[in-house]
This record gives C-alpha cells, structure tokens and sequence, in this order.
C-alpha cells in the first residue's frame, strides 16, 4: 500500500507561474456550465478564446463555472488570469502543491487551496493527496484540478437534471456543494479505513503475524496524513461560518449556514480519524501483549520440560558414576526397576502440574 503524503517540491518565487506537480502529460481539457433555474448550457473540449466568447455572451444572473483540468500549461493559466483579473500570485499560489488548505479573501475575489483525497481504489488499496484550487467571484467560479478526477460527478448531474437546490441558488452555493463531494471523498476513504482498522484490530487480538504490525504502521501513517489535510480544511471552514470574518460580497450570507455544516463535519471526521487511531494503538498494544505472552507460553513449556528431567538426569548422572561399590549395579532387573521409577517420576510432576493448573 502506498502512504499517502504531499509531494515534497521545490520553493516557489511569489508572482512567478511554474508547475512544479508530478503530471506534465495530462492532456488539457475545460468544462463551463452556464445556469440558473430556467437556463442551462454544458461547454465541453472547447478552446479558452471560445470559452471566453461563451462568457461574454452569457445570459444576465447565471452562475458560471469553468473548471481546468491539467494545470502545466503556464501560458493558458496566464491567460485565464488575466481574462477573469486574477492577481499574478494568486495564479501562482495554484501551482503550489506544497502548502496546507488555506483561504485568501481579497475584495471581490476568494482563493481557496484545499487538500483532498483522491478518489479511493479498493482493488489497488491506493490513498493520495491531491491540491484543488477555487477561485470564487461574483457570478463565477474556477476549479482548477492537476488531473481528471471524480469529485464533482454528482454536482454535475445535479446542475444538468435540475436536482436539489444548486439551481436555484448562487455562486458560493455551488462552492458549498464543491467542498462537500471533496468531503464526501474523505468519509468514503475513512469508511474504508474503519474496516479494514477493525479487522487488524481482531487479527492482533487473536494471532501473531508480522504482516499485522506492519499493516497498522501504514494505516497509522495515512490516516495521519489524511488528518494533516482536514485540521487547515477545519479552520478554513471555521473562518468561513464567523459572519464577521466575511467582509467581501462574493460569498453570499445566505450561505453562511451551509458553510457551518461542512465545519461539523470536518470535525465528525477528526473525531472518526482519532477514534481509529486509537483503535490502531489498541491493536498495537494486543500486537506486543500477545507477542509478549506467547513468548511466556513457550518459556513456561519448556520450564516444565526443564523440571521434568532435572529429577531424570540427577538419576542418570548417579549411575553413570561406575563405582564398584554400587549394588544395583550387579542387580539383573535393576535397568528396568530405575527406568519404572523414572517413568512414575515423570508421571507424578506432570499430575501435580496438571493440579496447580500451571500448564
């Protein structure tokens, strides 16, 4: 299994686009959706020039989101910037996969730089952390993705089948929605995670495997990762749900409330996070106390074994002596009476053993 964790990456230059990701073959690809209650238009494969015509002649009081799909291309994110007048650090803080969930307001733009899980393999047992970007403004929204993933599926479906409220409602709704199929993502993982942590949990309790320690160390390892990328999400959040924090236009008071529901719920998460951690702790624990008392369990046996044959040997080492002075020497049934009193020897230790339950 394969930990999740950040890509470590060079320092970046404020103001200065590179891409500093680990996908540079990811084909390019743009997607625009255009709607309100009673309007819907999809924008698929289309160049940015179009995409920009598109926008331009969008219907008055629709909400419009373009998402990105590959992001080294420095050239179109420059393009993208300066179309929608993103400052030019802004843009390059997207290209920044190395810092935590963090939320920058200025005053009619909102960035947001979130960690997510992507979508979990279980035939593959793969976690990996990927860095989406937001770019929220008035009537728009940018998503920008290093590569095609399937967060989004269900937005997507709802924005097209006018289902639930997405339609109805505004940018910042849309965001809400956004946030919550990432966070969807983490529940589905960490499901998967509580598990497969129950069933090491019941291998340490009943068998010693090496594989078993080995298996909590990794389930250990990415769920604290997976924790490193939901505490900055928490205060992120947490931030958002303050009404008094809000001081730009772009997300809407209306919305406040959605935003405090995804607050608790990155705490539900934390709590689910810390509640296995301390089962694989547990598990740790019944890993080396069971280690530890099979270890006694062998010790004790061949103690017993030990002391069976203390009295045995004393025998055979009194007559191997040779002395001629020894009268069962000459004795004709002598080899047989001592090995009959050997044998009762041994019967009767384990009798008592067997009466003091020490085996």
């Amino acid at each position: 299994m394969r930990r999740a964790k950040y890509k470590k990456i060079k320092k970046l230059q404020p103001n200065y686009l590179e891409y500093s990701g680990n996908y540079p073959d990811v084909p390019i690809s743009m997607q625009l959706f255009i709607y309100n209650e009673d309007v819907f238009h999809e924008y698929n494969n289309l160049s940015l020039s179009e995409m920009i015509n598109v926008i331009n002649q969008a219907e008055p009081d629709t909400v419009k989101w373009f998402n990105l799909h590959g992001l080294h291309d420095i050239e179109l994110l420059r393009e993208i910037g300066s179309f929608f007048a993103i400052e030019s650090y802004i843009m390059a803080e997207i290209l920044n996969f190395g810092r935590r969930t963090r939320m920058e307001e200025l005053e009619d733009i909102m960035f947001f730089s979130v960690k997510a899980i992507l979508p979990f393999r279980e035939e593959e047992s793969i976690v990996d952390v990927e860095q989406i970007s937001f770019i929220l403004k008035e009537d728009v929204l940018l998503s920008f993705q290093e590569k095609k993933g399937d967060f989004f599926n269900l937005i997507r479906e709802r924005i097209r089948t006018k289902t639930g409220q997405t339609r109805k409602r505004d940018t910042s709704y849309l965001l809400y929605g956004l946030l919550d199929s990432l966070m969807d993502s983490f529940l589905t993982t960490l499901d998967w995670f509580e598990d497969n942590v129950e069933m090491v949990l019941i291998e340490a309790k009943s068998r010693y495997k090496k594989e078993t320690l080995i298996r909590i160390e990794e389930y250990t390892q990415e769920l604290q990762d997976i924790k490193r990328a939901i505490i900055p999400l928490r205060e992120v959040l947490y931030n958002l749900r303050d009404k008094k924090s809000i001081t730009s236009s772009v997300i809407s008071k209306n919305s406040i409330s959605f935003f405090e529901r995804l607050q608790y719920k990155s705490i539900e998460m934390l709590d689910q996070i810390e509640y296995n951690l301390n089962k694989l702790d547990s598990a740790t624990n019944y890993f080396f106390a069971s280690q530890s008392n099979r270890m006694n369990e062998i010790m004790k046996v061949l103690t017993i074994v030990s002391v069976i044959f203390i009295p045995l040997t004393f025998i055979v080492g009194i007559y191997g002596m040779n002395f001629d002075n020894m009268p069962e020497l000459h004795s004709p049934n002598g080899y047989y009476w001592t090995l009959a009193a050997m044998l009762l020897i041994v019967l009767f230790m384990i009798i008592y053993f067997k009466w003091k339950k020490w085996f």
